[in-house]
């Protein structure tokens, strides 16, 4: 599924990235950075608490409802599960939204990955409700980022501050809103990526 499964003997490995990600994601903040990675030439793993097929979900607004409404959206398979992961054959992670941040902010295995992240100051995008898992490592104090809108007082209370637009980037550090914000969110993310590990 990976470019490097179709790389010649002689073509040197395309640099790694993570997307740490379980049940209840957000089907287009898994699928887009996943495909629009692979387009770059990345080699893109999902990781997940266990190897196995994720249920994506679909966050959509209905006529009377005061919040986000979630449906079954796409499933897909994880490439590894958390406790398979070596952190250091990665150069970058992506942290989808969706429900999934929730339960898996709990996950000492996530939080250790997240950490080296932070710890070796590699690229890291989030989106939407996945800066809840770098607010449960303290990754965001004194930071600048973005998130869900009602997420604000969350991201206030990890020591950050909150500005609503498309794309935050502070360091190598990229949020968005959401997965209308794809456009600007990729965009600001490559351009950190194409920075720091760039596809040879």
């Amino acid at each position: 599924m990976s470019p490097a499964s179709t790389a010649s003997p002689h073509s040197p490995t395309p640099p790694k990235i993570l997307i740490l990600t379980g049940d209840a994601a957000e089907s287009l903040e898994v699928l887009y950075p996943y495909q629009r990675l692979l387009e770059e030439g990345y080699e893109v793993h999902i990781a997940a608490p266990t190897r196995k097929k994720l249920q994506f979900v679909v966050h959509d607004f209905e006529p009377g409802f005061d919040t986000y409404t979630e449906k079954a959206g796409y499933t897909w398979p994880a490439d590894l599960a958390f406790s398979e992961v070596d952190p250091g054959q990665y150069v970058a992670v992506v942290i989808p939204g969706g429900r999934a941040p929730e339960y898996l902010r709990n996950d000492a295995e996530l939080r250790k990955i997240l950490k080296s992240f932070f710890d070796a100051d590699k690229p890291v995008a989030q989106i939407c409700h996945g800066p809840l898992l770098t607010a449960a490592i303290d990754g965001l104090r004194g930071r600048r980022v973005t998130a869900y809108p009602a997420l604000e007082i969350d991201m206030q209370s990890a020591g950050a501050t909150f500005q609503d637009t498309e794309a935050v980037v502070d360091g190598t550090l990229v949020s968005s809103r959401a997965w209308p914000d794809h456009p600007a969110w990729m965009r600001e993310f490559l351009k950190v990526l194409r920075a720091k590990s760039p596809v040879t």
